[in-house]
């Protein structure tokens, strides 16, 4: 090659041998087009033949294009090539441009013979800058042949939209020879039926003069092989002019590109898919509720998956905190926790009772898709097959619905294999295939982790929930003066179970100590934290400290605790005289019901929560008349992610205003009005109503 780019040769042209193999594809984005009659003079030039040279059609039409645009050196053999193409013969190569601006532009061409209506013969130069052609021609990655060998179409129009030019590709795409082409108008060529868009885009450039670029259609080839094989073609359009500005028609550029639309099409089916795994991720993932867990999993199958969905989780991961072993040998134990179809089909009926445990055995499908940790797959269901599906070899049910295809997929995470996905086609008639199966197992995995998650969560509330209970009262003690009731409730969320307490203590004077606390944290730590607290608490009230030492205690104790921070309210009540002492760490305020049926928070400045240190609390005293009812509760039972904690304490105040009623049923009343399906928080509280001392005779009611 010489400094442009020729081949080598005597005059840094390429050859005969060379020049008769195109150089590659031409985007039609930036082509350029001119006409060369038969002696040299150009006669149509496109404005992007402007853009790429910087002569305007008026510079150029009508003069000899070897005169400007080639060097001398290579005249002669442009002219040769010239004379060639004229009497009828191609050229296809790269060459040498001289541009405007007296830079040398490396351009690729491609000439071929025209003839008009009078059989003048032309040339037609189609023409791009060569460096922005092998770019876009690497990222398109398709082949640069034009005319012959050209992978996309060429035509060329009159003004009255007949054609009057067509290529071999052309030729190809319409089902029609040239000869049957000529003459006629796009309705009568190509092959959809409605050609008035197409007709109007033309119609446009011709009057405006403005390219329309990558027009996209969809439309068979009669010349297929495949006649209902649907292409995707992208067309541009170009006006010609000649040299007085007059318009000769319009230049049409079809390029096949059916397999970018495939790829685009399989590129928005995968981008969806993906869409999909993500949301259902979120859905998924909201919850460590198991139950929720799975009905997400099935919805989101049936959704874009499958018929019919179920979610089978061995029986040994509700019972053991640890990997679960699947089969032994001797099938397997599935608890089944959710079933979904979409549309409705009876094949759901051959699933197992949600909730219930389902024994395998170790031939069913079922069984084998946990023991060897991987999928099944089954694009047509046989007879034989049916029979493994279910825990029984009935399976007219399922194949009386029309189910014809099986995937399962296994629940496993972190090396343990929970469970099952089963998944089942009756109205889509597709089979499932390895591209299902991979969709199916994100979805399963996915899932699995929320599976594990919640069974690990499940298995901490339940041990948080059981040490809590063990710790608290099962009772309240009947002490003199006074009528318990007391509650507690755990969280519904899992995570957060484990530290509200409560006591109530008998005192050495015949007084009685009302305890109510919560350690802050969650979980076991959180609960055995309490049990400490509760059981220092016993110890420090048969000191008959006041209610503030009392804390002092707790407090130190708190500082060398896990969870060391810890609110708590001590209150006294001696029915002899009334007296209430209490002292509050951090605590929400007492309520009393005076007997009037009015009601007031009892609500000093609390002192800080325990576990703070070097903290001084205050003892606080006042009377109470019997007949008053007292509420000690711990902040589950009115605080809110959404609402303000005044409006709460103030709800609280009306429900337990005016008569009191039975303390039990009040209790249970409480619990109803304030506390709210999916509530975070534990809650705890104590219900006393102050009652005279008849163990003591002569005893004088404190009330004034």
């Amino acid at each position: 090659m010489d400094r442009y780019g020729f081949a080598a040769g005597s005059d840094g042209l390429a050859d005969d041998d060379a020049t008769s193999v195109p150089g590659g594809l031409l985007d039609l984005l930036g082509v350029a087009a001119a006409v060369l009659d038969d002696e040299g003079r150009i006669v149509l030039w496109s404005p992007q033949a402007e853009r790429l040279f910087g002569y305007t059609s008026a510079e150029v039409l009508g003069q000899y294009a070897a005169g400007f645009l080639i060097d001398p050196l290579h005249k002669p053999r442009v002219l040769e090539m010239f004379s060639r193409v004229l009497a009828g013969e191609p050229w296809a190569g790269g060459f040498p441009i001289r541009c405007k601006d007296g830079t040398v532009r490396q351009t690729e061409f491609r000439n071929v013979t025209l003839q008009d209506d009078k059989h003048h013969n032309y040339i037609l130069g189609v023409a791009s800058d060569q460096k922005q052609l092998r770019e876009l021609e690497t990222g398109l990655a398709l082949t640069s042949r034009l005319f012959h060998d050209a992978p996309f179409g060429l035509a060329v129009l009159d003004p009255d939209l007949r054609y009057m030019l067509v290529n071999p590709v052309q030729e190809r795409i319409h089902g029609k020879s040239a000869g049957d082409t000529v003459g006629r108008r796009p309705s009568e060529v190509i092959p959809i039926a409605d050609t008035s868009q197409i007709e109007a885009a033309m119609r446009r450039v011709l009057a405006t003069g403005e390219p329309l670029l990558n027009q996209f259609t969809l439309s068979t080839t009669p010349s297929d092989a495949d006649p209902r094989r649907e292409h995707a073609w992208s067309a541009s359009y170009h006006r010609l002019q000649d040299h007085r500005g007059r318009t000769l028609g319009v230049a049409v550029t079809v390029i096949d590109d059916t397999e970018r639309h495939l790829a685009e099409a399989e590129a928005t089916r995968v981008r969806g898919r993906l869409a999909t795994l993500a949301e259902a991720g979120k859905r998924i993932s909201s919850t460590l509720d198991l139950e929720r867990v799975a009905q997400e999993l099935a919805a989101v199958a049936v959704a874009h998956l499958a018929d019919v969905a179920a979610v089978d989780v061995l029986d040994a991961i509700f019972t053991a905190a640890g990997p679960a072993s699947p089969d032994t040998g001797q099938g397997a134990a599935f608890r089944p926790l959710a079933v979904a179809t979409d549309p409705p089909t009876e094949a759901a009926l051959a699933a197992d009772p949600v909730g219930e445990v389902a024994v395998y055995a170790a031939d069913r499908l079922l069984t084998q898709c946990v023991t060897t940790g991987r999928p099944i797959l089954v694009p047509r269901l046989t007879a034989e097959i049916f029979k493994r599906l279910g825990r029984t070899p009935d399976s007219h049910l399922l194949e009386g619905a029309g189910a014809h295809s099986y995937l399962a997929v296994p629940l496993s995470a972190h090396g343990c294999v929970l469970g099952v996905l089963s998944l089942l086609r009756v109205s889509d008639p597709r089979p499932f295939n390895e591209e299902d199966r991979g969709f199916a197992t994100e979805l399963a995995d996915r899932a699995a982790i929320s599976i594990d998650n919640g069974r690990w969560y499940r298995h901490e509330r339940d041990t948080a929930l059981a040490l809590q209970r063990s710790l608290l009262p099962h009772k309240a003690p009947d002490r003199p003066g006074l009528e318990i009731a007391t509650r507690y409730r755990p969280a519904d969320d899992v995570s957060e179970i484990g530290g509200d307490w409560y006591d109530v203590l008998p005192l050495a004077n015949g007084g009685t100590a009302l305890v109510i606390g919560d350690v802050m944290g969650s979980g076991v730590a959180a609960a055995a934290a309490m049990g400490q607290l509760r059981t220092a608490t016993r110890t420090l009230s048969r000191l008959g400290l006041p209610p503030a030492d009392i804390l002092s205690g707790l407090d130190h104790l708190a500082e060398d605790l896990e969870n060391p921070f810890a609110t708590c309210m001590y209150l006294t009540w001696h029915p002899a005289d009334g007296i209430c002492e209490f002292a509050n760490a951090g605590h929400l305020p007492p309520l009393v019901v005076h007997p009037h049926g009015s009601t007031e928070l009892i609500a000093p400045p609390p002192g800080p929560p325990l576990g703070i240190g070097d903290t001084t609390f205050t003892t606080h005293r006042l009377t109470l008349p019997t007949g008053s009812r007292l509420l000690l509760y711990t902040d589950g039972l009115v605080e809110t992610r959404t609402d303000p904690i005044d409006e709460r304490l103030e709800l609280l105040r009306r429900l337990l205003t005016g008569p009191p009623q039975q303390l039990e049923a009040t209790c249970d009343h409480l619990l109803d009005q304030m506390r709210h399906l999916g509530s975070p928080d534990d809650v705890a509280f104590i219900l006393a109503d102050l009652k005279q001392d008849r163990s003591r005779t002569g005893h004088q009611d404190a009330a004034e």
